[in-house]
């Protein structure tokens, strides 16, 4: 019930002059079209079309225009602040169906998806991703300490990880796992990418949480995800950047003062 309560909210009502009326409040006619089309659209939401839900749906109309008769008469339209609401609201309505109207004339068809993840996959060909272990300190004295004994081979890694303030790969030996290096701030990310596999980074580096003493452990390709697993959070994408180059275009023809 609250779902309809909600789209009665937002329906517009029109009511030809020739339509049957399922009802009259105060001499105003809800139609059969007005049952009709508010059931096309929560048919269209997912719901089953039943005589319990149109009784449902005539219910709310008739309490709606109840409630609007009785806004209306308290001069509650004249309110700025209703009045602009108002305004905003119709203006959500009209913009929503507007960008509706241009995706349905305009879909995005299997064939531009995918280009567009062939594109996406060619971008990322060249992209590695690491396994990286670290070590954090509070200050380089005790990073380069730190580095000296690994180098030495006088004490491992996951032990002298216990001591990291990063408690959180601290109790993983360090390890951070798999990722790019851009995922990290860009001090440790260029150490990472300047390390070969299986070797610590040359010296511990600075970033704004400490330093950090670095081991990549291993590197591989970036491994793109198949097309049907990507499909709609790609389609959503592309719908979004057509919506908002049809927006700058609308934009640049408007006249702006």
């Amino acid at each position: 019930m609250k779902r309809i309560v909600m789209l009665a909210a937002a329906l517009v009502l029109v009511a030809p002059l020739h339509a049957q009326n399922v009802a009259t409040v105060n001499g105003k006619a809800i139609t059969q079209a007005n049952v009709d089309q508010f059931v096309k659209l929560l048919v269209a939401r997912g719901a089953t079309d039943s005589a319990e839900m149109r009784d449902q749906i005539k219910q709310e109309l008739i309490n709606r225009q109840v409630m609007v008769q009785a806004a209306e008469a308290a001069g509650i339209p004249k309110d700025p602040t209703v009045a602009i609401e108002l305004e905003l609201a119709r203006q959500g309505i009209l913009v929503q169906a507007l960008m509706a109207d241009y995706l349905k004339k305009n879909p995005i068809t299997d064939e531009a998806v995918k280009a567009e993840y062939e594109k996406l996959k060619k971008a990322e060909a060249d992209k590695f991703e690491y396994n990286v272990r670290h070590i954090l300190v509070e200050d380089e004295k005790t990073a380069n300490e730190i580095q000296d004994k690994l180098k030495n081979k006088s004490a491992k890694f996951e032990d002298l990880a216990k001591q990291s303030k990063d408690t959180g790969s601290a109790a993983k030996g360090g390890e951070l796992g798999w990722a790019p290096d851009t995922n990290y701030v860009e001090p440790f990310a260029k150490a990472v990418a300047a390390t070969k596999k299986g070797q610590l980074a040359d010296k511990p580096v600075q970033s704004q949480f400490g330093w950090h003493v670095i081991e990549v452990m291993d590197i591989r390709p970036v491994e793109f995800p198949p097309l049907d697993q990507v499909r709609k959070e790609l389609e959503q994408m592309m719908r979004e950047q057509a919506l908002a180059a049809y927006q700058a275009q609308l934009r640049s023809k408007a006249k702006i003062q």
